[in-house]
């Protein structure tokens, strides 16, 4: 007789949580939410960000502009800079380009991205299905990084790059945060995102903005809102001759709204944080990785 087999209870519990997001109108529920981060509604919009930071603990003393009735939109508060000195530069190769905590990271297995325990997404897939982009990746590294609402949401460069070129990928509009990412396979791959390609001095690597429910959308300093506007099929942006360089620290884009990003690195000595392990709560400009071993 065949023993019966059994399911991880966490892994059942986690896909019945993520059960809801299947159904749930996603996408009217991110415009929705866009329309009111954006909206200029005077005392109505101040109450809305002083009730986020109580809930939320937002640190304002990190702000540039720590005067919360100034900022005239949500969206304005949300993408708020930080006071010059607030995130000091880390002396490593790779810099962490976000404040956040720890998804997961490490080395690829080929072509395969560990997205939680049982589920793997392609470095293909990540990037759009563009195979040819994928392959200087496999067997690379990646980091995979959630950024929380209370979290400062600019992007950063982890090292100097230039940029060789954008595309935005339609999908869906599942959250990013653990639960999901442990109960929806695929889940990054599968989300709409914003794919940046660099060149460095030590070869390519991918920035991935990953959208999520109510992120109302995603912008780069070299283009502005990516999204809206969404017509549904992948769009690409080439910038090679337009010799757009960015340094290390330089922000690069933002989320309006939380989100993740993810990070990949061709094959080669990477010796990443030792204090890094997921869940750990990171900050902007602390180190990330090395290139040579110790």
């Amino acid at each position: 007789m065949r023993p019966l087999t059994t399911t991880r209870p966490t892994a059942v519990s986690d896909r019945l949580a993520v059960l809801p997001q299947y159904l749930m109108p996603k996408r009217a529920l991110t415009a929705f939410a866009g329309r009111i981060a954006s909206a200029r509604a005077g005392t109505l919009t101040t109450a809305l960000i002083r009730r986020f930071v109580a809930r939320y603990n937002v640190n304002m003393s990190e702000a540039a502009n720590p005067d919360i009735a100034s900022y005239a939109s949500f969206n304005d508060f949300f993408t708020r800079a930080l006071r010059t000195g607030a995130r000091p530069l880390a002396k490593a190769d790779l810099i962490c380009p976000v404040d956040g905590a720890i998804s997961q990271f490490g080395a690829i297995a080929h072509d395969q991205i560990f997205q939680a325990k049982g589920h793997h997404y392609s470095t293909a897939a990540l990037l759009g299905g563009d195979a040819a982009e994928a392959e200087p990746f496999h067997n690379g590294h990646f980091a995979t990084l959630y950024l929380s609402p209370r979290d400062y949401h600019r992007i950063h460069m982890p090292c100097n790059g230039q940029l060789r070129r954008m595309v935005h990928v339609p999908g869906d509009l599942f959250s990013v945060n653990p639960t999901t990412a442990r109960g929806v396979p695929g889940l990054f791959a599968r989300n709409e995102r914003v794919v940046c390609f660099f060149d460095s001095a030590n070869g390519p690597f991918v920035l991935v903005l990953v959208g999520a429910t109510i992120v109302g959308s995603m912008a780069t300093v070299w283009h502005g809102l990516v999204n809206p506007p969404r017509p549904g099929k992948v769009r690409t942006w080439d910038y090679a001759d337009q010799n757009i360089r960015l340094k290390k620290g330089d922000e690069m884009g933002r989320f309006l709204l939380g989100s993740t990003v993810v990070m990949l690195f061709p094959a080669g000595p990477l010796r990443f944080n030792p204090d890094w392990v997921p869940a750990r709560a990171i900050r902007l400009g602390e180190a990330m990785a090395w290139r040579k071993p110790k």
